[in-house]
């Protein structure tokens, strides 16, 4: 397939002259008198690299590069800036919008050719490691979904077709009590579909900076609430409310709320799934040295080996086949991708058969 390059360059002259020579070099060209016909063309066809003019009508390069960086479709797109200037602040402007390259003219053709040509590899590169890591989530997908969405599907066919068939025989507490395993099995139905979705996301939005930058400029200005609230309404939810103990200092992290309450959730589900009622689970929020806060969670449970917990990962449950407890495996591997996308770390301490603590630390907001 032949590669498309967009040319934006006001000087007609300038403009024919690139567009003859990458013709003859075998690619697909197309060019743009100012920036405002430049985006619209970028947008239109999606070339595999824009070569652009700064100075020009219309738009210049820099706000060209801007609006492209801002669109989802063309963020991506190499970028390579033609310039008669190479003052360093001026080089210094392009790289803060996301420029890939500068060509100082006048520039030869063959430096006009290698800067095309390494952006197409560097590019085909990122694309094809990009499909490998789709490949993989699907793959992850394809193993694991069927048998996670059967689970809850089953439940609510049979106790569905129960209260439809034979609701004439059900006691008075029965009903309810179908009722509830129904509503039970859905919850978790929507919880695994919802994460399945945001695991989905994270891993796209590792290639995507700019919906990362966007998701980093968001704040949790009330700490104690978010993981007081998550905390407390699941241990509800699970029956163990009188194990559950806090310890929550407030603060204000880099970080979105639903995120904050989506990480309490699931490293509070995972030590309840893998403890015995009865046993403590402990939250501890602390600020430390005004840099970072410091969350934990930890559990008097099953454990883990270190062996497992490098293999921490989506879609794995560990020793399924030994214990009968349900969950997609996914809840650790969501928390790491959530802390690691706003800049925090996340680590895990077990040992088997007698405790694991999973600790989180996020920026605090400066």
């Amino acid at each position: 397939m032949t590669n498309k390059i967009l040319v934006i360059e006001d000087q007609d002259p300038i403009r024919t002259n690139i567009l003859e020579l990458l013709d003859a070099e075998g690619y697909s060209v197309m060019g743009a008198e100012n920036g405002r016909v430049g985006v619209q063309l970028a947008r239109e066809f999606l070339p595999e690299v824009i070569v652009s003019d700064i100075v020009m009508p219309e738009l210049d390069g820099y706000e060209v590069l801007q609006e492209l960086r801002q669109d989802p479709a063309t963020a991506t797109i190499p970028f390579i800036f033609l310039t008669a200037k190479a003052d360093k602040s001026d080089l210094r402007q392009g790289m803060n919008l996301g420029a890939d390259d500068y060509l100082v003219k006048p520039f030869t053709q063959r430096e006009l050719l290698e800067a095309i040509s390494v952006r197409l590899n560097k590019h085909s590169q990122i694309s094809a490691h990009f499909e490998q890591k789709l490949d993989e989530l699907r793959n992850n997908i394809t193993a694991s979904l069927p048998h996670e969405f059967l689970t809850p599907l089953t439940v609510i066919l049979s106790a569905s077709e129960i209260l439809t068939l034979h609701s004439d025989k059900l006691t008075a507490a029965e009903v309810p009590e179908f009722a509830e395993r129904i509503h039970t099995s859905a919850q978790r139905l929507l919880r695994l579909i919802r994460n399945f979705l945001l695991y989905s996301q994270l891993e796209l939005a590792a290639f995507d900076s700019t919906k990362a930058e966007v998701l980093r400029g968001l704040r949790t200005s009330d700490v104690h609430t978010v993981i007081m609230d998550a905390a407390v309404r699941l241990a509800r939810q699970v029956g163990r409310s009188e194990d559950l103990y806090l310890e929550v200092e407030n603060a204000t992290v880099q970080m979105d709320p639903i995120h904050l309450g989506k990480i309490v959730e699931e490293l509070l589900d995972n030590a309840f799934r893998y403890s015995l009622p009865y046993t403590p689970v402990r939250i501890n929020c602390h600020t430390e040295d005004d840099r970072v806060l410091m969350f934990s969670v930890t559990d008097q449970g099953r454990g883990m080996t270190r062996e497992q917990i490098t293999r921490v990962g989506a879609y794995m449950q560990f020793e399924r086949e030994r214990y009968e407890q349900q969950g997609q495996g996914l809840g650790l591997t969501l928390t790491k991708r959530l802390v690691e996308l706003y800049g925090g770390e996340m680590t895990i301490e077990s040992v088997p058969n007698a405790k694991t603590s999973v600790q989180v630390v996020l920026p605090l907001l400066s």
